[in-house]
């Protein structure tokens, strides 16, 4: 996180998958918080005490990122999907909501198609449909994240050069330290969670979410937002689909709008709850 935000807490968690590294804040029903690749739960440091004020939210380093365990390469978003599934058993949530951005939104995808007794909601924050035209195109790399480690140390500028043309306007220098940070933590390879993304078949698997979503685009991000009629269209299987956007949200949106993301999630999570008969 940014600063110690006040009622703050962090944890690791025993699993069969290793220590998973969480933070949450709040109480009531719980929001399981997913990050883009190469992230971490700093992701959301200004959104979680947002949430907070009405759910338990829980933001976690997920499984192959920030200080949780690593799974071997080849990673896949099937892994990153059981240890988000291996965290909520070692937290005893029986049922949860499941926030995904970029990377965690086709996590959250997978995680809703596997455990679809266990997910009350869906938020799927800039997804892209990983279907066979998603994985040709990414064959041969992503085109971010991409930077092989030299002595010199210019693949920290290589890092930064290539995440900058997809920031706010306003560069946030503040934003790209945090990802730069996370992009070097122990263990993690960068591009690994692109590729995984690349190898998952998301078409066989989207129709098999039930549970209420919400997709929820950022107008400024050139990669995810083409997706978001596809994605609406192929959730077939879904109790509910809404669709929100915020026109100036781009890669980092989280970050960058907090505010107006937190106002489109609360209200349909809270929702979706009551219609379930979650108490809050």
């Amino acid at each position: 996180m940014t600063a110690e935000t006040p009622g703050l807490r962090r944890a690791y968690a025993d699993t069969p998958l290793g220590q998973l590294h969480y933070a949450e804040q709040g109480e009531g029903p719980a929001l399981l918080l997913l990050h883009q690749t190469p992230r971490s739960h700093d992701e959301f440091a200004e959104l979680m005490p947002l949430l907070g004020r009405e759910v338990r939210a829980i933001a976690m380093d997920m499984y192959g990122f920030g200080l949780s365990a690593k799974p071997a390469a080849p990673q896949t978003v099937e892994q990153y999907a059981a240890g988000v599934l291996a965290l909520a058993d070692a937290l005893g949530l029986g049922e949860f909501a499941v926030l995904g951005h970029h990377t965690g939104a086709v996590v959250a995808v997978e995680v809703a198609a596997a455990a679809p007794t266990k997910v009350r909601s869906v938020v799927l924050s800039s997804p892209a449909f990983t279907d066979a035209g998603y994985r040709e195109h990414a064959a041969s790399g992503p085109g971010v994240d991409d930077a092989e480690h030299v002595a010199d140390g210019s693949h920290l500028t290589t890092l930064w050069a290539q995440r900058a043309p997809y920031y706010p306007d306003a560069l946030r220098v503040d934003l790209l330290d945090r990802f730069v940070r996370d992009a070097l933590a122990p263990g993690v390879d960068p591009m690994e969670g692109h590729l995984a993304c690349a190898r998952y078949v998301m078409e066989d698997r989207i129709g098999l979410v039930t549970a209420p979503v919400l997709v929820l685009g950022a107008g400024a991000d050139p990669f995810a937002f083409p997706d978001v009629e596809r994605v609406q269209r192929a959730l077939t299987g879904a109790e509910s689909v809404e669709v929100a956007t915020i026109a100036e949200g781009t890669i980092p949106m989280a970050e960058q709008c907090p505010d107006q993301v937190a106002a489109a999630v609360l209200p349909f999570v809270i929702r979706a709850d009551r219609q379930q008969g979650v108490p809050a």
